[in-house]
């Protein structure tokens, strides 16, 4: 599946939906990079550290908690990334924004923003925070053979999960989520199999 850069960004929000927030939930927001890599598009993703507060050794998108002094959930996102990958905030070109998630078990509510960044380019990852710099495809991200799905329950609440295998790596959680939104916006619907039980 090759997906053009223009019809991803006939595809997003121009702006991020307006969504209530429980008093339950911590407001943060992401970058979804995209980069041409090899003249096809990839997704830029970083590997979390054992020393982050939540969510560790995971991957995910560079992203963090909004701050009182962030102008609004897009200046979050790009100030984050050039906190965690020393991605300048000019250097990025925002495509668009998703619907935001909550994740299931950290309280968080998580607003997307899509950008186009240069590469290669000169990333200065944040040791405290993050661990690897990867890049996926975005054909083999956007191929549910490489999906899988399981049930779970926190508390009495059953939820979906989400895996994607890429080498020796998993990406899943809110990533996989953000991942599958985006896949949807842009009209790929993931017949995403069930995993067998081991």
């Amino acid at each position: 599946m090759v997906m053009k850069l223009e019809r991803i960004r006939n595809n997003l929000f121009t702006e991020p939906l307006a969504s209530a927030v429980s008093e339950n939930l911590t407001v943060a927001a992401v970058l979804f990079p995209l980069l041409f890599k090899d003249n096809e598009l990839h997704v830029l993703f970083t590997k979390r550290t054992q020393t982050v507060k939540v969510h560790k050794g995971q991957i995910s998108f560079p992203g963090g908690v909004q701050d009182s002094h962030d102008e609004n959930l897009l200046a979050t996102a790009l100030r984050e990334a050039q906190e965690e990958i020393g991605l300048k905030p000019e250097d990025v070109e925002i495509l668009g924004a998703l619907d935001p998630i909550a994740t299931v078990t950290t309280g968080f509510q998580v607003h997307s923003f899509v950008g186009l960044i240069p590469y290669p380019y000169g990333f200065q990852p944040n040791g405290k925070e993050v661990a690897e710099i990867l890049t996926v495809p975005l054909h083999f991200l956007a191929d549910d053979n490489n999906w899988s799905r399981r049930s779970y329950h926190a508390g009495d609440q059953p939820f979906d999960a989400y895996f994607i295998s890429y080498e020796n790596y998993r990406i899943w959680g809110a990533t996989a989520r953000i991942l599958k939104i985006f896949f949807e916006r842009n009209g790929i619907k993931l017949n995403i199999k069930w995993a067998m039980e081991s």
